[in-house]
């Protein structure tokens, strides 16, 4: 992504939970300046007092919406028109949307079709249609283990051992077309061209598996062989040896 990458982050606080907000705003920071931070809710709820505390230290502007009938969701509406606000305003370069609703959905198609990147963050419960929509997609869940990992005396963050990596049918099968499509005639493929291909392709992030780095993920399933040349990394599925 472009230097100097602007970023529209929008809350969904009825649906996610706010332990999880620092570690997201971290994550976002290898993609650009988070700009816009708005989280969307009811703020008269007692149940939002969690968000409350977190909204000045993380410079987040709180946007109001009473519920105006029961069982119909104003914040998803209050959500989505400011979305599209923001898509027209030219002010923002990528979108992250911090929800586990996958009424979402179309919201994110709609800002794929303009061209921009949506990053998603939400728990385990999130529906796969709106995992599977966005750019990438990681769960709060992990981003929270991998945060606390930095605490002196924190349990090491728990990586999918070889195992349960292979025996993950997706993955694989992601992986090794990642490598099929991107290799050269000798089976060799740039470990930063596959790389690029998943994004390209898929809402995947190795941090869902425990994992910092796709490098080390694709290391720790033993299914590719590794080469460097100079400062290039290549990898070629063991099948075809």
């Amino acid at each position: 992504m472009k230097t100097g990458t602007r970023v529209a982050l929008l809350i969904d606080c009825d649906n996610v939970s706010s332990g999880a907000v620092e570690s997201v705003l971290e994550e976002l920071a290898k993609f650009g300046a988070v700009n816009v931070r708005h989280a969307h809710g009811d703020w008269s709820r007692r149940e939002m007092s969690g968000w409350t505390e977190r909204l000045h230290p993380n410079a987040i502007k709180p946007i109001q919406q009473f519920a105006y009938t029961t069982g119909k969701n104003a914040t998803d509406a209050s959500m989505i028109i400011d979305a599209m606000d923001l898509l027209y305003s030219s002010e923002v370069d990528a979108f992250a949307l911090m929800t586990s609703d996958s009424d979402f959905t179309p919201l994110v198609m709609r800002i794929l079709e303009s061209g921009m990147p949506v990053y998603g963050f939400g728990e385990r419960k999130t529906p796969l249609p709106f995992v599977n929509a966005c750019s990438q997609f990681i769960y709060t869940e992990s981003l929270q283990q991998q945060g606390e990992e930095k605490d002196e005396g924190a349990e090491p963050l728990k990586k999918r051992s070889r195992n349960e990596l292979r025996g993950d049918t997706a993955l694989v099968r992601l992986l090794r077309t990642a490598v099929e499509k991107t290799s050269d005639d000798d089976g060799w493929a740039s470990l930063s061209r596959v790389g690029d291909y998943i994004s390209n392709n898929s809402s995947f992030s190795p941090i869902n598996y425990g994992y910092k780095k796709l490098s080390d993920l694709i290391k720790a399933s033993e299914l590719f062989e590794f080469r460097q040349d100079s400062k290039l990394v290549f990898i070629k599925d063991t099948r075809a040896r």
